[in-house]
């Protein structure tokens, strides 16, 4: 990590309002937020800074022909250490879109709602320190 405290979070939505929300909320939680606007740019991000990247917060529905599913089994299968959380108000993940251990919430989502799923999603080890204050 490149200030040797701050764990990265990559934050993709095509929405800048609902992106910037999303970085706020994950900001808050203790990760420094990197941001995408689509699959395309994600990867780009992903590739390269995926040694910092602890976890990714994306959005199904965006713009190209991948949506949020399709990057978050992705990073699942080429960057296994980072833990991965999908929002939607729309899509509803089926039996194969979500890669084993990824945790899906809907839209609207609160900051305590995120908090709560990154809380059970990082193991105790990889908890930024706003985690683990919540969680005791």
């Amino acid at each position: 990590m490149t200030d040797g405290t701050t764990p990265h979070a990559l934050v993709v939505d095509d929405d800048a309002l609902i992106r910037m929300d999303a970085a706020d909320i994950i900001e808050e939680a203790g990760f420094r937020p990197l941001e995408a606007y689509d699959v395309d740019s994600a990867l780009v991000v992903l590739e390269r800074s995926a040694d910092d990247i602890q976890l990714l917060f994306t959005d199904v529905q965006m713009p190209g022909s991948r949506d949020g599913f399709a990057l978050a089994r992705e990073c699942a299968k080429r960057w296994p250490h980072i833990k991965i959380l999908v929002a939607s108000g729309q899509a509803k993940p089926g039996r194969d879109d979500l890669p084993e251990d990824a945790v899906f919430i809907g839209k609207p989502f609160s900051a305590e709602v995120v908090h709560t799923r990154l809380i059970e999603l990082l193991p105790d080890g990889q908890k930024p320190e706003p985690l683990k204050r919540k969680a005791r």
